[in-house]
């Protein structure tokens, strides 16, 4: 059977089984005896009375839950720490804001635009002032907002006024995502909500301050200081590795510590002390979504690209050619350890991160980013000469180009600063609509990337516009849809514009934190044709969706407006109440509603009836 749909990820499991090391899709095999009440959302574990199954005839747990509130409470929790992750990121971000505003880090304001129309958007004094100044003012709004427990004004001043009058109406506006995860997380307890309504409620209103709050400002706050996406040239897959160099690799989701140290990596001092030790140079490698964060914003010659999503990160560590591996929140598997034996030095750069025998790191603080950097460049030059010794590497050879950096103003550039291009390419037909393929990567419904990358080439092939992130633009990328080689697998119209607009028809948007950002272009496009979102020819989907960033997220597109199609089936299909709510009600009350498909091919001849539903709908 097919490990994954990307040969290379293929040509280094037969190594590492060879080898006899731990691997993802071993240990996958290993358990895939499921438990059928925990598969349907019908367990419990909360109470010492527990665990307690739901079935025939024991249709409530001790307590008295019944299984609509059990599956929406288990839920709930997932929700509960998708948005307490990108609150974080957040919080670090903003606090990195202020601390390179009062020069106590080596960052600097690089998009000054984007922070003067930021300030106004607030309603923040920029006339006159210094740009260090509104930076620490935006920063201070930001981390009251992330934490207030009043009602939002962020969401007030980016949602669409549509969406806010429905969200009214049904009691979603929410506060803080501080304060809607302490609601959330509370109501989750035992015996406190068990109203399975109230439950899906509750989670709506906190991915609503999550996408609008934290992940709106995260992103603009890294645009600020990174830089704003603008579509750029790199290369993807795990032949961007070369061994004779020092290559140190950063994993996680937040980018700071890697920008950190491609700003060191620049300059010659480094370059120079890495030679020395008998490399060629030093290299950063961007691993997941920090270096899809790198990535989208970077050109530099010291960082090469990006290796691949979650499931490629032991098969990178086999090749024997990283030094060090940076790892920052998120996804940093606990099997690394093992990999040490390839000569890879394991670091935690965030207090959140620890595994198996690794109780310390360098545990990120915006003043400590160069300091930090210093470390790891040290760890790395001296890890070098130990693996150059010991280590033969074995890496694949495959690269692919890409065209990446698709923001909301580089599509707005593209299209001469106007949304009318694309709205009259949307009303002509040539593109039906556009979809948003927000995903993880996971083994359970098929091999590793291989329903996020079938399903984009069908819902291009039928003139449907892809808008990637998440891990899930890792495989479409490296399955070369972000290139424009790709115009050719485009239905006749999507051919045509992206031809025209010279663009590929699968647009590399970034991360799952680009949600919220997505979300304001949405919004903006359902202003422009004076809609509702529900009303747009749009859908989102998550083919291989895995954890709780993804809950969070596509609960947040529901109340939105917008139609979700998710894979594998979540664990809440012994709810019928609950399932028919999510699937079917939903819809009626806030536009949005949740598909759920296992076959690619099915799933995006769904999602383009929905698409072919709205045009009909709008008379297009």
């Amino acid at each position: 059977m097919k490990v994954s749909v990307h040969e290379t990820i293929e040509e280094m499991y037969e190594k590492v089984r060879k080898d006899g090391v731990t691997n993802i899709a071993d240990r996958y095999e290993s358990q895939k005896i499921k438990c059928q009440f925990c598969t349907q959302g019908l367990s419990c574990q909360l109470c010492s009375m527990g665990p307690c199954r739901i079935r025939e005839n024991a249709p409530v747990g001790a307590c008295g839950i019944d299984a609509n509130a059990m599956a929406m409470r288990n839920m709930l929790h997932r929700h509960v720490m998708g948005a307490a992750a990108y609150t974080y990121h957040a919080i670090e971000a903003a606090k990195t804001l202020k601390a390179t505003a009062e020069g106590k880090t080596p960052f600097e304001i690089r998009d000054k635009d984007k922070l003067i129309w930021f300030a106004k958007q607030l309603g923040i004094e920029t006339e006159g002032r210094e740009i260090n100044e509104i930076a620490k003012d935006v920063a201070d709004f930001v981390l009251e907002e992330l934490n207030k427990n009043d009602q939002s004004k962020i969401v007030e001043i980016f949602a669409p006024k549509r969406r806010k009058d429905v969200w009214k109406k049904l009691g979603l506006m929410p506060s803080s995502p501080m304060h809607e995860i302490v609601v959330s997380a509370t109501s989750a307890m035992t015996n406190i909500d068990t109203n399975y309504v109230s439950l899906v409620k509750k989670g709506m209103k906190m991915g609503i301050a999550t996408c609008m709050v934290s992940q709106l400002t995260l992103e603009i706050i890294q645009d600020i200081l990174f830089g704003t996406p603008k579509p750029h040239e790199a290369f993807v897959d795990l032949g961007i590795v070369d061994p004779d160099y020092v290559n140190i690799a950063v994993n996680g989701h937040e980018p700071f510590v890697g920008y950190a140290l491609i700003k060191l990596a620049e300059s010659e001092e480094v370059q120079k002390k890495a030679r020395e030790a008998g490399a060629k140079g030093l290299r950063i490698i961007g691993s997941i979504e920090t270096g899809q964060e790198i990535l989208q914003r970077t050109k530099s010659e010291v960082f090469v690209g990006l290796t691949g999503n979650w499931i490629t990160q032991e098969f990178l560590l086999a090749t024997g050619a990283i030094d060090v591996f940076a790892m920052d929140m998120n996804c940093s598997l606990p099997t690394l350890p093992e990999y040490q034996r390839y000569g890879v030095k394991l670091v935690p750069v965030s207090k959140l991160v620890r595994l198996r025998g690794i109780d310390e790191g360098l545990d990120y603080e915006p003043e400590k980013a160069e300091e930090i950097a210093r470390k790891l460049i040290d760890m790395a030059i001296e890890n070098f000469k130990e693996r150059k010794a010991k280590i033969k590497p074995y890496v694949p050879k495959r690269k692919q180009k890409v065209l990446v950096g698709f923001s909301t103003e580089s599509i707005l550039e593209a299209l001469g600063g106007k949304l009318d291009p694309l709205i009259e390419a949307i009303k002509s037909g040539d593109i039906k609509g556009i979809v948003a393929l927000v995903s993880c990567t996971t083994l359970r419904n098929g091999p590793h990337d291989y329903n996020t990358v079938t399903i984009a080439k069908e819902l291009i092939k039928r003139d449907i516009l892809v808008l990637s992130m998440g891990c899930g633009n890792a495989a479409v990328q490296v399955a070369g849809l972000t290139s424009l080689d790709a115009i050719e697998q485009a239905g006749d119209g999507l051919k045509k514009v992206c031809k025209a607009l010279n663009i590929p028809p699968v647009l590399s948007y970034g991360t799952c934190t680009d949600t919220g950002r997505l979300a304001h272009l949405v919004g903006a496009i359902a202003e422009a044709l004076d809609v509702d979102v529900p009303d747009l020819p749009i859908a989102a989907t998550a083919p291989e969706y895995m954890e709780q960033k993804a809950t969070i997220d596509a609960v947040f597109a529901v109340a939105y407006g917008v139609t979700v199609h998710v894979s594998p089936i979540p664990p809440i299909t012994g709810a019928k109440d609950l399932v028919k709510l999510l699937t079917e009600d939903a819809e009626k009350l806030v536009g949005g509603k949740v598909i759920v498909e296992e076959d690619p091919v099915k799933a995006a001849e769904k999602l383009e009836h929905v698409i072919l539903e709205k045009r009909k709908a709008l008379g297009i």
